[in-house]
């Protein structure tokens, strides 16, 4: 059973009188990773938290509408572009959240030395969270979120402040997360990042929704003239 698909219709967010979403209807099914792209102001960050439900609409409504939609504030999970990590070891900051979902220790010793192998953080597990560099933190804010095995995963411009090497390494982990069927609904305004995560594309301007569709379409030949200037690396 799924929470999905996901329906925002007349969706509207408005802060200082101006309107940063504006009157979005779309829809987000399961399978491969959804990108939500757009110039820097777009209004993507808001629509993510909009989504989550960290943020209450001006106008319109966000319904999960699969058959097991009064589960979905257990089922899904965000990771910020600024992880937010306790002040604890690698290994107790995941040890926390399992401990939150009831899961006795010994499953819990499994999971989390499942987690850090595939973080790649096997290593690093008696470290202090605050003491790890970005890609690390951010890894560590991935394998946190998998660990109670949401639906959806919500992710905020995951890689905007690291370096290539490890900005690679977090989207190898984006998308090992995503084989192990958990939909990804994510932000960026690299398009190469989009190119490589992307199955669909929602492309946002000045808090509008211009398209939906395929990512190889999308990039091959999008429907507007906006969408199309932003692929060309002009301003919009």
């Amino acid at each position: 059973m799924t929470i999905l698909p996901l329906r925002l219709s007349g969706l509207s967010y408005v802060a200082g009188g101006r309107a940063l979403i504006d009157a979005v209807d779309l829809a987000i099914g399961a399978g491969a990773p959804t990108v939500i792209l757009g110039p820097n102001g777009a209004g993507k960050s808001l629509l993510l938290r909009l989504c989550h439900g960290l943020l209450a609409p001006a106008a319109g409504t966000v319904c999960w509408l699969g058959p097991d939609a009064q589960d979905a504030p257990r089922r899904q999970a965000m990771v910020f572009q600024r992880p937010v990590l306790l002040r604890r070891t690698v290994a107790a900051n995941l040890d926390y959240v399992l401990t939150l979902r009831g899961l006795k220790r010994s499953r819990r010793s499994e999971r989390i030395a499942t987690l850090l192998a595939e973080a790649g953080l096997s290593g690093l597990a008696g470290r202090l969270a605050p003491l790890l560099s970005g890609g690390e933190q951010q890894k560590l804010a991935l394998a946190r979120a998998w660990a109670v095995e949401p639906e959806v995963l919500f992710l905020d411009e995951p890689t905007a402040s690291l370096d290539p090497g490890a900005t690679l390494a977090v989207e190898a982990l984006i998308s090992r997360i995503a084989a192990g069927g958990t939909k990804i609904v994510m932000t960026t305004h690299d398009m190469g990042q989009a190119r490589r995560i992307a199955a669909e594309i929602i492309f946002l301007h000045r808090g509008r929704m211009l398209e939906q569709g395929q990512a190889a379409a999308f990039f091959a030949q999008p429907e507007t003239d906006t969408a199309a200037r932003f692929l060309a690396g002009q301003l919009i």
